[in-house]
């Protein structure tokens, strides 16, 4: 798809389909907690931050489509691409285990997605600059929210600090990704349409591990990277599960309107 482009609009489609993959992945997760969560106000708060994501997930997707000029709409980018085709990264596709599981998630994503979103508020781009700048209001409730809980559990009973714990040792594996760089960070990058992944990973970690001491947890040790590189395509077996459900009823249903 980006070689039918000319190179400076397909550095903005596959950077918009990062961001937008990342925000709808992380959004459907959440929504598989309708219903379940561990508080009634709960349920409606992770409802709520799910809607937020997907609304996100929705302005970029219809960007990436607007320029990219091949009659793809959000609708069209979300649901009818393959798992190899969708660039989020693999922190946001892990399953939600429970409920310490996610917020963990939640709260590495959002600190990270915080710095991100603040940078892209002075894109080169000037769509993209106003999408961020929406978005990143609600991204920092999502992190006041998710760092709030991780507090709470972590330093919590010796159940809630033990499960919180194994949710920061099994998911700190995948925060590698959000700081690596490629061709394609590069470019845009080089086109100020973006910040350097990298450049966003001394922030991130002394905020993180400010945060998992105030919660008496332990930051994690260095570990081997997992064999899968979401932003190329390549993921673990639940982006398809995932995608299976998600994609479920418009497959079924192709043309339908409400």
């Amino acid at each position: 798809m980006s070689r039918e482009l000319p190179a400076a609009r397909a550095t903005i489609v596959e950077l918009l389909l990062r961001l937008a993959d990342d925000r709808l992945v992380l959004g459907h997760r959440l929504s598989e907690w309708c219903g379940r969560a561990p508080l009634p106000e709960e349920d409606i708060a992770v409802a709520n931050i799910a809607l937020d994501c997907l609304g996100h997930a929705s302005m970029l997707l219809e960007e990436a489509g607007r320029v990219e000029g091949q009659g793809r709409d959000a609708d069209r980018l979300a649901f009818w691409r393959e798992p190899y085709e969708f660039r989020n990264c693999l922190l946001v596709e892990q399953p939600n285990g429970d409920f310490a599981h996610t917020m963990v998630r939640q709260f590495l994503v959002d600190v990270h997605a915080d710095l991100l979103y603040g940078g892209l508020e002075a894109s080169s781009f000037p769509p993209l600059a106003a999408i961020a700048a929406k978005a990143h209001k609600e991204i920092l409730y999502h992190g006041r929210h998710s760092g709030a809980w991780v507090l709470r559990l972590g330093d919590g009973t010796p159940e809630s600090r033990a499960r919180t714990q194994a949710a920061v040792d099994a998911l700190w594996a995948y925060t590698d990704e959000l700081f690596a760089v490629d061709e394609a960070a590069e470019a845009a990058a080089a086109a100020g349409v973006a910040p350097v992944p990298s450049r966003l990973r001394q922030e991130w970690r002394m905020r993180v591990e400010a945060h998992l001491r105030e919660a008496t947890l332990r930051v994690p040790e260095a570990r081997p990277r997992v064999p899968f590189r979401g932003r190329a395509g390549r993921h673990t077996e639940s982006l398809g599960h995932l995608l299976t459900v998600m994609q479920s009823v418009p497959r079924a249903h192709p043309g339908a309107a409400w």
